[in-house]
């Protein structure tokens, strides 16, 4: 182990914002735990180099993530910051949306997260140190139309990584949550888009509109992953990483219209809201 060296460990490393992040990282003489269900796929994509190992990994099996975890600490002795970065996308209306489609997206994108850090957190207790990056979305902080599966999933990376904020911080963890507007990944291809079957009429017009929107921005989405690379990079060299970061203006938009309707509905029953105290109270 080089003491100066950081050492990520990355989950879906083997395509989409993973491989940015990691190539970035390697690129600054740090070592790269890359992880993912097909390890020649991340070999692939990443190449040969002596920071580098690969490491199969299918976020929704705690096994593996267990395994993962001692194979990094078995190659480099520490591990200083993880990126759960692995994801999946569920498009589609509620009521077309499948049961195990639900679940497949739950299983991936929040669960996937837990089991992870879950394998992770001990390594970071005993070091007294460590630096946990999720990866959340623009519909993290607002849910949209024809996304309530993937919402979900990361409104519940929200709440989970708030709430361990405060219980890992006095053992030197940080924690941030990223919130990426859209960028050109692979997210919106077919390798990781599914979508609802058509089964329900009355969504017929508005389905077609939202599948062929999200078809059309494949591969044309503004933000660029290799500078959100460069962007974890810098966060995780700040003394305090923040525990949110907006990626993206089109994010920066979200957040913003999300605070502002949010003070509205405050204000709305402002009266009625601050009158349900006990009298006693």
């Amino acid at each position: 182990m080089t003491e100066n060296k950081k050492v990520w460990f990355i989950t879906g490393a083997g395509r989409g914002m993973g491989v940015d992040f990691a190539k970035a990282i390697l690129a600054t003489g740090n070592q790269v735990v890359a992880t993912g269900r097909n390890t020649d796929r991340v070999a692939k994509a990443l190449g040969d180099d002596e920071n580098l190992l690969v490491v199969k990994l299918d976020v929704t099996s705690p096994a593996d993530a267990e395994a993962a975890v001692k194979a990094a600490v078995d190659k480099f002795g520490k591990i200083d910051i993880l990126v759960n970065n692995a994801a999946n996308f569920y498009g589609g209306y509620f009521e077309e949306l499948t049961l195990d489609q639900i679940e497949s997206q739950l299983r991936t994108a929040l669960i996937g997260p837990m089991n992870v850090t879950r394998a992770v957190l001990p390594v970071m207790r005993k070091q007294r140190s460590g630096h946990i990056i999720s990866i959340s979305s623009g519909a993290g902080i607002s849910g949209f139309e024809f996304n309530t599966a993937y919402a979900a999933s990361k409104f519940g990376i929200e709440g989970w990584m708030e709430s361990l904020q405060p219980e890992v911080s006095p053992f030197g963890i940080h924690t941030t949550i990223i919130n990426p507007g859209m960028f050109r990944t692979e997210l919106l291809t077919k390798k990781s888009a599914t979508y609802a079957n058509p089964s329900i009429e009355d969504y017929s017009d508005r389905r077609a509109i939202n599948q062929d929107a999200y078809n059309a921005q494949n591969g044309k989405q503004a933000g660029d992953p290799a500078k959100l690379a460069k962007a974890l990079i810098k966060i995780s060299n700040e003394e305090r990483p923040p525990r949110r970061f907006i990626a993206g203006a089109d994010a920066v938009g979200i957040a913003e219209q999300k605070i502002a309707d949010l003070q509205a509905q405050i204000n709305a029953y402002r009266d009625l809201s601050t009158s349900l105290a006990c009298k006693d109270a």
